[in-house]
């Protein structure tokens, strides 16, 4: 890494995140500028101090990290920025919460195992930040995605919205609100990814054993009790009950080299824009 190349951490957050700013080091960035509290009213000074100090052939040099807990507030963080960046560009990443490297880590896991353009699959807690970008590039591959969530009208608006991105999309809806939800949910999937809130049991053992077709588990809650009741923290490819289970930190291996890898690559040039297709993208070259 170039010795004086920037990385600018903006978080949305009142603290900048620290975890951002580990991984920033240990993917060889030389320099960071780190602010908190960053909204789209007060951006346009820092993106301006971004593109007007270097020459147009030094700018990829220096890079924006979007970053915090809020991944709709960095959404609309990362549009300001765009906007702001006027007549020059500098690379820029979004992954507010880790939602687009932990769904890329997540698919590309899946994918070691089933051909994810024919693969059927089950999304739980399918609404929140992570399990909508898994669910995104689910459909992308062509597979036949449900997303599985308490409130089924939340469901059927993520699907909407993909279905918007993604015309050939063949996704539904489907509600989770109550025990006997689970086995019409599960029903004929191969995949089943569990991306819900922290600390919520979303698949009972005995549904999931239960269920004959499915193939591969993944789970991705790192907080006890497990979202899928059965799978370890640290399983990475285990075989429990006839099917290839993954947990939250046997995924977080490669969420980590991916975070570093998209982080290296924004200085390759100046006008990179690193969102989850491709953050996904770089995820296949791992």
């Amino acid at each position: 890494m170039d010795k004086h190349s920037i990385l600018v951490q903006l978080d949305t957050d009142s603290l900048p995140s620290v975890f951002d700013r580990v991984v920033a080091v240990d993917a060889g960035m030389q320099h960071i500028f780190s602010y908190g509290g960053v909204t789209p009213e007060n951006v346009v000074p820092l993106v301006q101090g971004c593109i007007f100090t270097r020459g147009p052939g030094d700018l990829k040099r220096t890079a924006i990290f979007v970053g915090g807990s809020d991944v709709l507030a960095g959404e609309l963080l990362v549009q300001a920025i765009r906007e702001a960046m006027n007549p020059f560009t500098v690379s820029l990443m979004l992954d507010s919460n880790g939602a687009n490297t932990t769904a890329a880590a997540a698919v590309l896991a899946a994918g070691k195992h089933l051909e994810l353009s024919r693969t059927s699959s089950l999304v739980l807690g399918g609404t929140g930040p992570v399990g909508q970008r898994v669910a995104r590039l689910l459909a992308k591959h062509g597979g036949q995605v449900r997303i599985g969530s308490r409130q089924k009208e939340r469901a059927e608006a993520v699907a909407a919205a993909i279905r918007t991105d993604i015309p050939y999309a063949n996704i539904e809806a489907i509600s989770t609100a109550s025990r006997e939800d689970a086995p019409k949910a599960l029903d004929g999937r191969e995949l089943v990814v569990a991306a819900g809130a922290a600390g919520a049991l979303l698949l009972p053992a005995k549904i999931r054993q239960n269920c004959g077709t499915l193939k591969v588990a993944i789970d991705l809650n790192g907080v006890p009790p497990a979202g899928i009741e059965g799978v370890d923290l640290t399983d990475k490819a285990k075989e429990r009950d006839g099917m290839i289970c993954y947990g939250a930190l046997g995924v977080g291996g490669t969420k980590m080299k991916l975070h570093r890898l998209a982080l290296q690559s924004l200085f390759e040039r100046s006008d990179l824009v690193l969102d989850i297709e491709q953050i996904y993208a770089l995820a296949q070259k791992l």
